[in-house]
């Protein structure tokens, strides 16, 4: 029998920490006085008090261990049931989103998505976005601490190779996880002060910097403009491209960075290999727009570098005319949407790393066929990977193509068009924030989808930020029984 306990601690923990939140947008309504404040407030408390309940009821049975079965259900119960009470102020105050549309919202800001089911928001209430981009933040954050303490130990997809001592992941420049958060906290607060003060000096004003710095670190890609960067086009291009880059790298790396050694961010084979296929991916892009077109070549590079960096490192900006990309261009930003960016990060898609390991082990397998008597194990940076990994990662990257096919057919049963099914599939699993096809292409949103679609998408955006194996081996009555 599983001690439910500790997660029912854990997780009025954080509810009381999103109650908290919220009391920053109810300020800054009450101060424009748009009477959305007392939606919040109502909110905060509800939120606050289930929060506050849960965790004295279970105080006793808090504990700083777990077990793998509690790992897994607190990582699916708090990515499952903090978009509940994140979608409060959405149904409550404006836009006074059904609890569909509220959960979507929700779950794609906490996933660091993107999506949206909200079509005018230049006339939202200034909390409202603010509260958006707090969720982006929050998610991201909170990404960040499962993908580097919870998925290693949870053996998602390949991550166990993360725990293995050679790998200079945690090493003894930080042996704690308790010092590991810290130093994040400090590293992805510092991240997204440093990005609104740019956003700021470009000329953006307070609130469209705050929410968009957020969101480019956090890699989640809600926006206050339902033109996105459009209204920013130029500067503000470089510098979101800039920021969303910085948010997909491992941020493990900056904490080593800030104590004072530099050569595990230089030295990722990683981070390099995210930068080369992401160079390739803007470098051949932008040669076909501009001899495919009549547009001036730096402004081609300009909105090539800033969309395919939206994609790759799953945030879900995008500027210029993106949204009618076809053809070869299209082709790009599904394939590098599908690998992502880094793990480690708050970015998603199978991820760099995975990535690397199958192509390295794809490589093996011919060499093998050509050569039978040779051995030659699969290796990262001058390392063994065991057999295990590999198979846990091939597990992974098979799931997630069957699941991308599964959902999109389901969705085409539901009404979609097969096109914008696929993308939407695409850009909720992945985590990419914006999609393609005849549904999207009047809004950018994805307001016109049908209730089923949206549960479609949503269940989608989980899988993809919880790895997929999360998600599915929670529903075996095997794991129960363990």
């Amino acid at each position: 029998m599983v001690d439910l306990r500790p997660i029912a601690f854990v997780f009025g923990c954080i509810l009381i920490v999103l109650a908290v939140l919220m009391l920053a947008p109810a300020f800054v309504d009450w101060r424009a006085g748009n009477g959305n404040a007392d939606d919040f407030l109502q909110s905060a408390l509800v939120t606050a008090g289930i929060g506050l309940l849960l965790a004295l009821s279970t105080a006793n049975g808090a504990s700083k261990t777990y077990d793998i079965r509690q790992a897994y259900l607190l990582t699916a119960v708090i990515w499952l049931g903090t978009p509940v009470f994140g979608a409060l102020p959405l149904m409550l105050g404006a836009p006074h989103l059904q609890f569909t549309e509220a959960y979507f919202e929700a779950v794609s800001g906490m996933t660091t998505t993107g999506a949206t089911v909200i079509y005018g928001l230049d006339s939202l209430p200034a909390g409202m976005n603010l509260w958006r981009g707090l969720l982006n933040a929050a998610g991201g954050l909170g990404i960040a601490f499962v993908a580097m303490i919870f998925l290693p130990v949870m053996r998602v997809g390949g991550m166990q190779f993360f725990r293995t001592e050679g790998f200079d992941t945690f090493g003894k420049v930080l042996p704690r996880a308790s010092d590991i958060a810290k130093q994040l906290l400090g590293v992805y607060v510092g991240l997204i002060v440093v990005a609104a003060l740019v956003f700021s000096a470009i000329g953006m004003n307070a609130l469209d910097a705050a929410v968009h710095a957020m969101a480019a670190i956090a890699t989640g890609g809600f926006s206050p403009r339902d033109a996105s960067f459009n209204e920013y086009a130029g500067a503000g291009e470089y510098f979101g491209a800039l920021f969303m880059l910085l948010g997909s790298l491992p941020y493990v790396r900056y904490v080593q960075l800030v104590n004072g050694d530099p050569r595990p961010l230089w030295q990722d084979s990683q981070v390099r290999a995210y930068l080369k296929v992401l160079g390739f991916a803007v470098g051949s892009v932008t040669l076909w727009r501009w001899s495919t077109s009549d547009m001036a070549l730096e402004e081609v590079f300009r909105q090539s570098l800033f969309n395919l960096t939206s994609i790759m490192s799953s945030t879900g900006f995008f500027s210029g005319s993106f949204p009618t990309w076809d053809g070869y261009m299209l082709i790009v930003a599904f394939l590098i949407g599908i690998i992502g960016a880094c793990a480690g990060s708050s970015a998603a898609g199978v991820t760099v790393f995975r990535a690397q390991i199958a192509f390295a082990a794809l490589v093996q397998q011919v060499r093998q066929i050509v050569t039978p008597g040779r051995v030659a194990p699969v290796k990262y940076e001058g390392r063994t990977v065991e057999p295990d990994v590999i198979d846990a990662l091939m597990l992974y990257i098979t799931g997630y193509v069957l699941t991308l096919g599964v959902l999109s057919v389901a969705m085409t049963l539901t009404g979609v068009d097969p096109m914008s099914s696929l993308f939407a599939v695409w850009t909720a699993l992945g985590n990419i924030g914006y999609g393609f096809g005849p549904l999207v292409e009047r809004t950018g949103t994805f307001v016109d989808f049908n209730d089923a679609a949206k549960w479609i998408m949503t269940v989608s955006m989980l899988a993809g930020r919880l790895g997929l194996l999360a998600i599915f081996l929670l529903v075996l009555p095997q794991f129960w029984r363990r």
